[in-house]
């Protein structure tokens, strides 16, 4: 029987729903200045609090009252609706704005923004721009904390400022070596540690040159990329050469075109099955970081080759599913928008995309077979949607003269699911 999972609010961490009620949590955001740089209300509902719940660092900043302190476990986010049922009406203390990145905005999926009550301190980016000089809004913001600094690379363009959430002491060096294979060694690296703490401290340098020297584990990274360095942008139709592959890849003018046609939107999740290299959901996930894809490719070592490029191209965060269609398509999240580029001809595989397209969705779905091209044409009969063939020709060298050499043409056929 074949299902897919709709899409439910969780626990963070938890495998099924999870309820937590009647809680009134207040979350406190804390930095590196302690108890001297909070504000008056702040510091008030420190001293009423019953609970202090914190990391060890975090409850180091604020005076000793009278409240039970509860550090966090490790690991924290399958902990916490046990913990905020045990002490519902809790003060949570925070690293700078909880709602950044935070501790804050967690709490607030878990317990609804009713139950929680938040009270910021200026955010690492607010304080890094101000030491810096930045515009605010000028700025690209990357987190590696609990994520892989692979991340930083759909931001790394010429003359970009990102500021990287550094998740320990080896971010810095991390990033730097980023930079430099990506042709960015002459990009500008400051290190600012505690900041607005009395031990702050800025570190300065090019990537390049960068020297694994001792960092305080709470930093934040900012860049000023190289105004000379390589374009790799995030609209689709990176090239070819940007993917390692062994020739099952949607080439760069097809890929641009089925993109356009899928119509990526923040925080919507894509399918992209028969992913080959990966190509699709990748530049899918680059258009904005809150962009979720699920890779479902059935050969093991283009899964793993899938991987390499997610990670080299910036989304780390690409799901792959090793298997193949339809059988691997059950229980899997239903998406909204679903790329079948490969399998088209495999009873099922199409009828479950379409079963699973939210109301909404997109389908797109990519031929360049006679056999494929007629199940594409069957659904068009029945669906509608729109049908087209695409071709691509190429120069290349013909004799002592320059031709043109044609590419396979490809058969899409694109279709949105309706609302009703």
């Amino acid at each position: 029987m074949w299902s897919v999972r709709s899409r439910e609010r969780r626990a963070p961490g938890a495998g099924s729903p999870h309820k937590v009620t009647a809680v009134t949590v207040t979350v406190v955001g804390v930095g590196a200045d302690g108890w001297d740089g909070l504000s008056p209300s702040a510091q008030e509902a420190i001293r009423r609090a019953k609970v202090l719940m914190g990391s060890e660092r975090q409850l180091a900043l604020v005076p000793d009252t009278a409240a039970e302190r509860v550090r966090w476990p490790s690991p924290m986010l399958p902990a916490l609706p046990a913990l905020m049922a045990a002490h519902p009406d809790a003060c949570v203390l925070a690293s700078g704005d909880p709602m950044f990145y935070g501790i804050g905005a967690t709490l607030v999926r878990l317990l609804g923004p009713e139950n929680v009550t938040v009270v910021p301190h200026p955010s690492s980016l607010s304080l890094a721009c101000a030491g810096l000089g930045w515009a605010l809004d000028e700025v690209a913001v990357v987190s590696a904390v609990g994520r892989s600094v692979a991340a930083v690379h759909p931001e790394v363009q010429p003359g970009r400022k990102v500021l990287v959430l550094s998740a320990d002491a080896r971010t810095p060096a991390e990033v730097a070596a980023l930079l430099t294979a990506r042709g960015y060694g002459d990009s500008r690296l400051w290190v600012l540690e505690q900041l607005a703490g009395p031990a702050r401290r800025t570190l300065e340098g090019r990537a390049a040159s960068w020297e694994n020297a001792v960092v305080d584990g709470l930093n934040v990274v900012a860049v000023e990329c190289d105004r000379e360095g390589p374009v790799l942008a995030r609209t689709p139709g990176l090239p070819d050469d940007a993917y390692d592959h062994d020739g099952q890849l949607t080439k760069r003018e097809i890929r641009a075109v089925t993109l356009a046609r899928l119509a990526p939107v923040p925080g919507q999740l894509l399918w992209d099955v028969g992913a080959g290299a990966g190509s699709i959901g990748i530049e899918w996930m680059r258009h904005h970081r809150s962009c979720r894809a699920v890779a479902v490719e059935s050969d093991p070592e283009r899964a793993a080759r899938i991987g390499r490029n997610a990670e080299a191209l910036g989304v780390p965060g690409l799901t792959i599913v090793v298997g193949a269609a339809p059988e691997a398509l059950h229980h899997l999240e239903r998406p909204d928008a679903v790329f079948v580029g490969g399998g088209a001809t495999v009873p099922g595989v199409v009828e479950i995309c379409w079963q699973a397209l939210l109301p909404g969705g997109r389908l797109v779905v990519n031929t360049v077979t006679v056999e494929s091209e007629g199940v594409v044409a069957g659904w068009h009969q029945r669906l509608g949607g729109e049908l087209v063939r695409i071709a691509i020709n190429r120069a290349g060298p013909l004799g002592g003269f320059t031709g043109w050499r044609p590419q396979l043409p490809v058969t899409q056929w694109a279709i949105t699911k309706g609302t009703a």
